[in-house]
């Protein structure tokens, strides 16, 4: 998919494992804060579910990116109840980005069952123990 940016999974609100592909280009000099984009994800999701009766939201179209979001399900070892684990993805806007979409949550199911397969039950705050998964995400999408 030539026109990522990146692509990453959050779980309560933190970002746990990422790989950038490409610098997104800034429209300005000011720096972002990357550690928001976790929060930002996680809270939008819980808006969408809870405003809309367990709705969730796709993507968000903006000047010149797509931010896509697959939500599925996995178990924490501290939790008796499956919660939101959020893969996304930061595109370059498309001309037709429901398409798109549909494409890129084709691509990403696999990885994302893979990861819930290999993590369910495990320990969510130890942020480090998932570093080594950004291999098989840059594995996976060249």
């Amino acid at each position: 998919m030539k026109d990522l940016f990146e692509v990453g999974l959050v779980f309560r609100g933190f970002v746990l494992v990422k790989h950038k592909f490409r610098e997104i280009p800034k429209p300005n000099k000011k720096e972002t804060d990357e550690d928001l984009r976790g929060a930002f994800i996680s809270a939008i999701n819980t808006f969408a579910s809870q405003a809309f009766i367990n709705s969730s939201l796709e993507y968000l179209e903006m000047k010149d990116l797509l931010f896509i979001f697959k939500i599925n399900e996995i178990q924490a070892g501290d939790s008796n109840k499956k919660e939101p684990i959020i893969m996304y993805g930061l595109v370059e806007n498309q001309r037709n980005p429901d398409k798109f979409v549909d494409k890129f949550f084709e691509k990403i199911t696999p990885i994302m069952q893979y990861f819930i397969t290999s993590y369910n039950e495990a320990d969510f705050t130890e942020l480090n123990k998932f570093e080594s998964f950004e291999q098989e995400l840059e594995k996976f999408f060249d």
